[in-house]
């Protein structure tokens, strides 16, 4: 069955529907093999008889898909759509996703553990040449050792509210600075949160997210719109720090058995290169100042108190 959200929700009054219009629109004729007829297109991307074509249904199925009128959807369907779509593998699983026709989503509203467990925090305070954090599911940062907070930002000195990966890459200069191409970097963070809000539609915490950085971002109410999803994998960052300068950093992302909303996220460099010396040299001139935190169930640094 498909999911068809409630008004006001972060995933929309029709997800299917909107994510089928989006990457059509979002498709060239001409990349999935369509050879131009001639007549004029009022919007970018393929036209709903072309979809057809391609996934072999009718015009009048594709109508009633967009629009929220057909609840079941079959698998070879779903595959049909997905191949004319030429969706990548995240988006794929996001359109089975919305659809229904994946396991369960999680329960919604599920509140994710804030605490984090004391033999990962130890694990955090023994990476002390590696920025590390412990994030939950929307990037809520539950636990930081010293050295991401030499990196990142000052997370401490934050509001237990504003601790978020993503929430921080729209709202906050200081940390949308350290972007070395911070218009990928955010749009990256959109379609993350959006692959969440398929398998969370009702999720209250994720719907106050979307909600305040959609009324208080263009930015992210524009690409929110453009339904783009991708979900975790290994990818490098380039930060330009206000005392080293670039660095260019791979982010490793390790999912932790015990609590499944949580994800311990490390960063290094390659060996001998500059962004490795730079790294080093950010440590060292941090010295003790950078303050490790989080974990306990208030909010609170688990060792400055």
């Amino acid at each position: 069955m498909a999911r068809h959200t409630g008004p006001g929700t972060a995933g929309g009054d029709n997800e299917l529907g909107d994510f089928l219009r989006a990457r059509r629109a979002a498709l060239d004729p001409r990349q999935a093999g369509l050879v131009d007829d001639g007549r004029l297109r009022r919007v970018p991307g393929l036209r709903r008889e072309e979809l057809a074509q391609l996934a072999h249904v009718s015009i009048d199925y594709v109508v009633r898909l967009e629009q929220g009128r057909t609840l079941s959807v079959s698998r070879p369907v779903l595959d049909a759509l997905a191949d004319a779509l030429q969706l990548a593998p995240d988006e794929r699983a996001y359109l089975f996703t919305v659809a229904d026709v994946t396991q369960p989503a999680p329960a919604a509203g599920r509140a994710g553990r804030t605490r984090v467990a004391p033999g990962l925090l130890r694990l955090l305070d023994g990476m002390r040449d590696v920025p590390a954090m412990v994030l939950g599911r929307l990037t809520e940062v539950l636990a930081w050792n010293s050295a991401a907070a030499a990196l990142l930002t000052d997370f401490a000195a934050l509001p237990r509210a504003e601790r978020n990966l993503i929430r921080l890459t729209f709202l906050d200069d200081g940390y949308r600075n350290l972007y070395a191409d911070w218009p990928r970097a955010a749009r990256d963070c959109v379609a993350v949160l959006r692959m969440e809000a398929g398998r969370r539609p009702e999720d209250p915490a994720l719907r106050a997210l979307v909600d305040e950085l959609t009324s208080r971002d263009e930015d992210f109410a524009h690409w929110w719109e453009s339904h783009r999803v991708r979900g975790g994998r290994e990818l490098a960052k380039t930060y330009v720090h206000p005392v080293v300068g670039p660095l260019t950093l791979d982010v490793q992302q390790l999912s932790v058995d015990t609590e499944p909303d949580q994800m311990l996220v490390a960063y290094t460099a390659a060996p001998d290169s500059e962004s490795e010396a730079a790294l080093r040299f950010l440590l060292q001139w941090s010295g003790g100042t950078a303050r490790a935190g989080g974990g306990a169930p208030d909010g609170a640094s688990a060792r400055d108190s």
